[in-house]
């Protein structure tokens, strides 16, 4: 059974950047695309970033240029560079294929706040 592990999460100030990582027991660079998610509090799980097994990328407009989204294929390991963060921002982020979902892992609280 797939499992995909995110880490990297905390506490952190507006303005401030955090590094999300997603480690897959299976091979990335099959998968395509390969995403991250948030949810916030009392609202539905949306995208917030994808990447394609060419490497191309697409952002959720609550993000673009502030976020990035990179895959290193020989960890199997998906991230998240989160820079510029603000208190929207805030919510549990998980990694996941676009469509299909495998087990969704337990996710990694993000929070932004004074």
């Amino acid at each position: 059974q797939v499992q995909l592990v995110e880490s990297g999460g905390g506490l952190v100030q507006p303005g401030g950047s955090l590094r999300l990582s997603c480690a897959s027991s299976i091979r990335i660079d099959r998968i395509n695309p390969m995403s991250w998610y948030r949810q916030a509090p009392g609202k539905q799980r949306e995208v917030v970033a994808s990447i394609s097994t060419g490497g191309s990328t697409t952002y959720a407009d609550s993000v673009k240029g502030r976020f990035t989204i990179s895959r290193d294929n020989a960890k199997n390991t998906l991230f998240l560079q989160m820079n510029s963060l603000k208190p929207e921002d805030t919510g549990v982020y998980y990694c996941n294929r676009l469509s299909l979902f495998y087990p969704w892992g337990q996710g990694t609280q993000v929070t932004v706040s004074s």
